[in-house]
């Protein structure tokens, strides 16, 4: 099993910043690849970005391209998400995902609880 508790949502004004991050901890040697993804209310949830544990390798929506960063410590078993330029559509409780493989779709085996995320106009 995989544990994974998300942290560092909040409220932030449009045009503003956060950085989310997921503590991971039990049979972590066992997963290859983090992912982040978010819902919005009445929406599906949607992949946002991916990261291999491994070499690092970095996918993600082209709705965060150059406005997201994601990235792990692989010491502390950390993966964050840093979010900037901030708007209102990225308003969402947004998911820390764990798996075998880096995918953009919702396919992985373990999930955190999610962390809200806000952003006023």
């Amino acid at each position: 099993q995989v544990q994974l508790v998300e942290s560092g949502g909040g409220l932030v004004q449009a045009g503003g910043s956060l950085r989310l991050s997921c503590a991971a901890s039990g049979r972590t040697f066992s997963m290859s690849a983090m992912g982040w993804f978010r819902q919005a209310p009445g929406k599906e949830r949607e992949f946002v970005a991916a990261i291999t544990w491994r070499l690092g390798i970095t996918y993600y929506a082209d709705s965060v391209k150059g406005r997201f960063t994601i990235s792990r410590d692989n010491a502390k078993n950390m993966v964050y998400l840093q979010m900037s330029s901030l708007g209102p559509d990225d308003t969402a409780v947004y998911y820390c995902s764990a798996g075998t493989t880096a995918t953009m779709t919702p396919e992985y085996e373990y999930w955190g609880q999610g962390t809200q995320v806000t952003v006023s106009s």
